[in-house]
């Protein structure tokens, strides 16, 4: 019998990947989320050692947050939204020089039930990462689910995508 489909097993699967492959490389990681609200962070600190490799979370829910804590412009805000691929890019520079990580997540969707619009509907997420000296990548993602399952979608679809860049280094 196949088991079925787990998401919190999933993402516990991808962490102790990244708990292996990071301090090998001795490199770090730092998040920012606002719609994961810190649950990628979470999903790391979960493993033991967790501290060799993982080196701080930002949830900035807020656009002041995001302004005040990683320096993602006002204007940039107001003209893109904070559901944006721009502004999650920014969000990546933001945790890049506040945290002096190896490498950044950032995180910003419609996780719902509402929010959403024409252009961004519910389960909308720009999701990016970025290596120390390198671009930034943001990819967006049409999540589907309630307000949990696109939040845990999220977090998956973070890590993995973290793990496949550490992978090609």
């Amino acid at each position: 019998m196949i088991a079925p489909y787990d998401p919190d097993r999933a993402i516990a699967g991808v962490v102790e990947q990244l708990a292996a492959l990071l301090p090998a490389r001795f490199q770090r990681l730092a998040t920012a989320e606002s719609c994961t609200g810190g649950l990628i962070a979470a999903a790391c600190t979960d493993v033991a050692g967790s501290s060799n490799w993982f080196e701080r979370g930002y949830v900035t829910y807020s656009n002041q947050a995001k302004h005040a804590d990683l320096k993602v412009d006002a204007d940039l805000l107001e003209r893109h939204g904070a559901v944006s691929e721009p502004v999650v890019a920014a969000m990546l520079g933001g945790t890049l020089a506040a945290a002096g990580s190896d490498w950044a997540i950032a995180v910003s969707g419609v996780a719902g039930p509402g929010g959403g619009s024409a252009d961004k509907p519910v389960g909308t997420v720009f999701i990016g990462w970025q290596q120390r000296g390198g671009q930034p990548e943001v990819v967006r993602y049409d999540l589907a689910g309630d307000r949990s399952a696109v939040r845990r979608a999220a977090v998956l679809a973070a890590l993995v995508g973290l793990r496949e860049r550490v992978d090609v280094q």
